[in-house]
């Protein structure tokens, strides 16, 4: 079944409380929060109380995608906030299967996130050990960028060895839903596309409708 989560980071963050509310009501299956620090990324977005203000906002389930240089740190700084998992970018620790075995013992799911300019047959030394796999569609620091049509190899990559939840994020609309859920993508990160939407509850069926009509 084709998921939908929407991105928080294309919200309106002086009403964040209420975007979620609304997006929760619109249909979302789950929510889906960047932080970035300004060093793996040029960007710099939320921490540790923003999360956690997330957390008393939302009735979703929520995972957190780590696009910084500490992520251990970070998880366990986050960890109280209700986040249901992290992802985060191995070349950002030194040991990446340790690195796995920390978040989960947070009592965390835990995730491997892949790059444009990365390879999916580098991560598959991860698949048997994590509960899910985040496949960006562009370059990880900001939102509403162009979908990288060649990204879609790296799903393909993905699901050729992996039977859990592969999430895709980065210009995902009802426009690319279709080709992302062909290639095995199953939960679709949609920003932009959510949340510039006067109905989010049309913008969402719109983005399922077209995934599992591509499926």
């Amino acid at each position: 079944m084709i998921q939908v989560s929407p991105s928080l980071l294309s919200a309106d963050f002086g009403r964040l409380a209420s975007e979620i509310s609304e997006v929760e009501a619109a249909g979302a299956d789950s929510l889906h929060v960047d932080v970035m620090d300004g060093h793996y990324v040029p960007n710099i977005t939320i921490g540790p109380l923003v999360v956690r203000a997330i957390g008393e906002a939302a009735t979703l389930p929520f995972d957190v995608h780590l696009m910084i240089t500490d992520p251990l740190h970070y998880a366990r700084e986050m960890s109280g906030s209700g986040a249901r998992g992290f992802f985060f970018h191995p070349s950002t620790v030194d040991d990446a299967h340790a690195a796995i075995g920390r978040i989960r013992a947070l009592g965390a799911w835990v995730g491997v996130a892949i790059n444009p300019d990365e390879r999916a047959a580098d991560f598959k030394e991860f698949f048997p050990e994590v509960d899910y796999v985040l496949v960006m569609t562009v370059f990880p620091g900001f939102g509403g960028q162009k979908f990288i049509e060649s990204a879609l190899e790296n799903v393909r990559g993905v699901r050729s060895g992996f039977e859990g939840d592969i999430l895709v994020d980065g210009g995902v609309s009802a426009e690319t839903a279709g080709r992302v859920a062909a290639a095995g993508g199953n939960v679709m990160v949609a920003g932009s596309a959510v949340f510039s939407k006067a109905d989010r509850a049309a913008a969402i069926e719109e983005i399922r409708r077209a995934g599992e009509a591509g499926r």
